[in-house]
C-alpha cells in the first residue's frame, strides 16, 4: 500500500491534546496541504486562518462552546492551533471545496505525526458580528460562510482503533 492512502486509513480524530504548540514549519506545511485541494472550476476560493494565539483561540473555543450549548467546555479539546476554513458566501460550491480543504489539513497533520480534529460551528460563528469584525481586522473583506475548524497539536493519547467498515458501501460496475 502506497504511504499516501496508508496516511489517510489510518488517520483518526484526536479528543485530548498536549499545550505544546507544534513548529511552525509544520503548520505552514498543513495549511500549504489545505490550499491546494481540488476547487469547483479550479476557482481556490477557500481561505485559511491559522490561530496559533492562545488568548484569541481561547475566545473562539468560549463561542464555540455557547453554540453548541456547552458552555465551560474546551470544544477544540486543548489543542493549540485551530485552523478555519472559510469559503465565499456566494460560492455554489463552498461547501464542497471547502470540505475538501478540510479533508487535507487532517490528513496532512497526520502525515506530520500531528493530531487533529473536524470541530463544526465555524458557520455559526462568522455569522456574529464579533467574527465578522474579527475578518475585518484581519483585512479580510466580504461575506463568508464558515466551513470548519481544524483543531491540531501532539496528541495526548493513544490513537483509537479504526472501527470495521460497513459492508455493501462500494459497488463496481464492470
Amino acid at each position: 500500500m502506497n504511504d499516501v492512502i496508508k496516511n489517510m486509513i489510518e488517520r483518526r480524530s484526536v479528543r485530548k491534546f498536549k499545550p505544546d504548540m507544534p513548529a511552525r514549519e509544520d503548520i505552514e506545511q498543513i495549511v500549504q496541504a489545505g490550499l491546494y485541494a481540488p476547487s469547483g472550476m479550479n476557482l481556490q476560493g477557500s481561505i485559511i486562518i491559522a490561530i496559533t494565539n492562545k488568548e484569541q483561540r481561547d475566545r473562539l473555543a468560549v463561542l464555540n462552546a455557547a453554540i453548541m450549548g456547552a458552555e465551560g467546555m474546551d470544544p477544540f479539546y486543548g489543542a493549540p492551533v485551530v485552523l478555519i476554513v472559510l469559503d465565499p458566501k456566494n460560492a455554489f460550491t463552498k461547501v464542497y471545496d471547502g470540505s475538501l480543504v478540510m479533508g487535507n489539513l487532517l490528513n496532512a497533520a497526520h502525515s506530520l505525526g500531528l493530531g487533529s480534529i473536524w470541530i463544526h460551528r465555524a458557520k455559526e460563528e462568522f455569522e456574529t458580528p464579533q467574527y465578522k469584525q474579527f475578518l475585518a481586522d484581519l483585512g479580510i473583506e466580504g461575506e463568508w460562510e464558515g466551513i470548519g475548524h481544524c483543531a491540531l497539536g501532539y496528541a495526548d493519547c493513544d490513537l483509537p482503533a479504526a472501527p470495521a467498515r460497513k459492508p455493501g458501501r462500494a459497488f463496481f460496475v464492470d
